[in-house]
């Protein structure tokens, strides 16, 4: 448990006005040092190798892969947005009003750029698995590429002016100073939450109750049609692979992001410490570091693509084209 102890302060020399640390014993507090900063490095080195992986080999730019890709790029932010809450482990924000909402306001886009991406990825394999013929006609590179910009102008639009008020008057709500903290009246906490939210939710558990039912249809087809031609059943299993691991990393996504939108869900005021949220916003984080981790246990490519960059056979002429399926 985390407990004022002393007179300990974070600016000294404002004596009647600086917050108070949060103290904890030396071993303890080491220890959540260098948790929390593994996290953090294990957290930006891979999905900063998922970037170069999707980016660099052309055979993996394909539409999924770019959902991926943009997923990475959230999850690598998030990694770097970590150090920020390292540096508050003692309860003390060092870096002024104005910094303390940018962060918090850049926080959020991410986690809803991330939100949306995910219902891409579910609409792209419910696309595949459900219409499968219609698929690479539908499904294009540049289509997803403005889906996914769109993604995150979006998320950048609605946390703008969402979080207009803590931009314009940084700190008002600060009970001292080293604190940081945020408002967020009801009605825009409300909207939040359906936007960002139940919305995206919905959809993804929709999509992917939907994807289940015609896998287990496909399934019970090609028991009883043992004569089916074996590329086609090839295609389908490849297909139905696909969206198993995607499914793998959207039921993941959800048992860490959940649990941020339910304590905002049912919080009694609408004013949130960074101390008051940690635990959750520590979970939500936790998921981009597992994201990598499930690709490399459950994508060849990737754990293919990580020798080539480790190694350093990137760096030869025409690395890009080597073949990673």
């Amino acid at each position: 448990m985390e407990t004022l102890v002393g007179t300990e302060l974070c600016f000294p020399q404002l004596i009647n006005t600086s917050c108070r640390k949060l103290t904890r014993p030396h071993l303890e507090g080491m220890l959540i040092y260098m948790l929390l900063s593994s996290i953090s490095l294990l957290t930006i080195a891979l999905n900063l190798l998922v970037i170069i992986s999707i980016s660099h080999f052309k055979q993996l730019h394909t539409p999924t892969n770019l959902l991926l890709l943009s997923l990475a790029f959230s999850d690598f932010f998030v990694g770097l947005f970590m150090i920020f809450q390292i540096m508050m482990r003692d309860g003390c924000w060092l870096l002024g009003d104005l910094m303390c909402s940018l962060w918090l306001i850049l926080a959020s886009i991410i986690i809803s750029s991330s939100v949306g991406t995910m219902v891409l990825i579910s609409v792209d394999r419910y696309v595949a698995i459900c219409y499968p013929l219609h698929y690479f006609t539908k499904v294009k590179a540049n289509r997803v590429q403005v889906c996914v910009c769109l993604c995150w102008m979006f998320a950048a639009l609605i946390y703008s002016l969402l979080m207009k008020d803590n931009l314009e008057h940084p700190g008002r709500y600060n009970s001292c100073i080293g604190e940081c903290v945020v408002e967020v009246n009801y009605i825009v906490n409300l909207f939040d939450l359906i936007v960002t939210f139940i919305c995206p939710i919905t959809v993804i558990v929709i999509l992917h109750m939907r994807i289940f039912g015609v896998a287990v249809y496909q399934a019970r087809a090609m028991r009883s049609h043992i004569a089916v031609v074996t590329t086609k059943v090839t295609g389908k299993k490849s297909e139905m692979k696909a969206a198993r691991n995607l499914g793998v990393v959207v039921v993941v996504f959800l048992i860490c992001i959940c649990p941020y939108y339910c304590f905002t869900l049912m919080s009694q005021n609408n004013l949130y410490t960074t101390s008051s949220v940690t635990i959750v916003i520590w979970l939500a984080q936790f998921n981009s570091c597992l994201n990598p981790l499930i690709y490399a246990i459950l994508y060849p490519w990737f754990r293919k693509s990580i020798k080539v960059i480790v190694t350093l056979q990137i760096l030869k002429p025409g690395s890009c084209r080597t073949n990673m399926l």
